[in-house]
């Protein structure tokens, strides 16, 4: 089951906000409320309150369908943050010299969606063998640039060598 939270014209820059909700993507519910509880950033509490949210919808649509289902099961599927809008938001601030300075105000979307289905698993992990570390470092560093093209480039340089006085 899938439920869907959105949290529209929240203040502060998109920018900011998927800073926090990079954090949060792919884990679990507990774990995602944990790390935003902790955090430092502004962002965090309004995107904390759509996730309670999030869980609410998903715990709501389960008693609709008749069907029960555990909040600690959930985990974050998706999560993304919209810019806002600007245009008429705009303030001025007082400047030297009887200028004025003109500020944007920044606003965005956030727009959560858990789900209970499994978490689909790394590519490495599917195939059941993992990389030996011994077959990573015997490989060779890729060559530069510079080797690759060749020619006056990729020579060595010659040794300076100290002029005598005479």
């Amino acid at each position: 089951m899938e439920a869907t939270a959105s949290a529209r014209y929240l203040r502060g820059s998109a920018q900011k906000a998927r800073l926090v909700v990079d954090m949060i993507r792919g884990k679990d519910v507990n774990q995602a409320l944990a790390i935003l509880r902790f955090s430092k950033k502004r962002a965090a509490d309004h995107i904390e309150k759509c996730v309670r949210s999030a869980i609410a919808n998903a715990n709501e649509a389960a008693e609709k369908a008749n069907v029960s289902i555990d909040p600690d099961d959930l985990w974050v599927r998706t999560a993304f943050v919209d810019r806002g809008p600007t245009k008429n938001r705009r303030r001025v601030r007082p400047a030297p010299q009887g200028r004025a300075y003109r500020e944007q105000r920044h606003f965005c979307h956030v727009t959560i969606s858990l789900s209970n289905d499994e978490k689909p698993q790394p590519k490495a992990a599917k195939n059941g063998a993992k990389a030996a570390p011994a077959e990573t470092a015997s490989k060779k560093p890729a060559a530069s640039k510079a080797k690759r093209r060749g020619g006056a480039a990729a020579a060595p340089r010659a040794k300076r060598t100290k002029k005598s006085e005479e």
